[in-house]
């Protein structure tokens, strides 16, 4: 019975906590949030491929690691691990962002209501049974952690161009 309530217990806390780190990294890196939004809204297939390619990146090193026989290399990988779950985080951020601008429309919250709000969002979505852990879990860290990649590096989407029309009855 211990275990059970320990188990309780300690999921409650993430639940309780997981909110409140997406908001300490929106108020924290407030641009790196907004970039990783802005990606999200514009261009979400590449952050998916990105990050794709990211995880693989980080996924291998890591499986090398852990198979070592040698303490420090499995510790290396445990480490790697939770540096891309953090990084990851940032991008989850922006995905809660996203959800918290959605969410804003549709009523007169304030900004840091919204994204608490879109923040809670993403975590019942990822905690719903089996489609929430074995679909919208993986795809919300892989999409993510490439839009922290693009928001790291700066990269953003293309402007698109803005179509005029020649010859036009209304003039600027």
């Amino acid at each position: 019975m211990a275990d059970v309530s320990a188990i309780f217990g300690s999921l409650l806390i993430f639940g309780i906590a997981f909110p409140g780190m997406l908001t300490a990294w929106w108020l924290l890196f407030p641009a790196t949030v907004e970039r990783a939004q802005t990606r999200l809204d514009q261009t979400p297939w590449q952050c998916f491929w990105f990050g794709g390619v990211l995880t693989a990146a980080a996924v291998i090193p890591v499986v090398v690691l852990l198979i070592l026989p040698f303490g420090p290399a499995k510790f290396t990988g445990w480490t790697l691990i939770v540096l891309t779950l953090a990084v990851s985080s940032l991008g989850s951020a922006g995905i809660a962002a996203k959800m918290g601008q959605r969410l804003a429309q549709k009523s007169t919250a304030s900004p840091a209501a919204a994204f608490v709000r879109g923040a809670i969002a993403l975590e019942l979505a990822v905690i719903f049974p089996l489609l929430g852990w074995l679909l919208v879990f993986p795809l919300t860290i892989v999409t993510a952690l490439g839009a922290t990649g693009f928001a790291l590096l700066r990269w953003a989407p293309k402007a698109t161009p803005v179509k005029t029309v020649e010859n036009s009855p209304i003039q600027a």
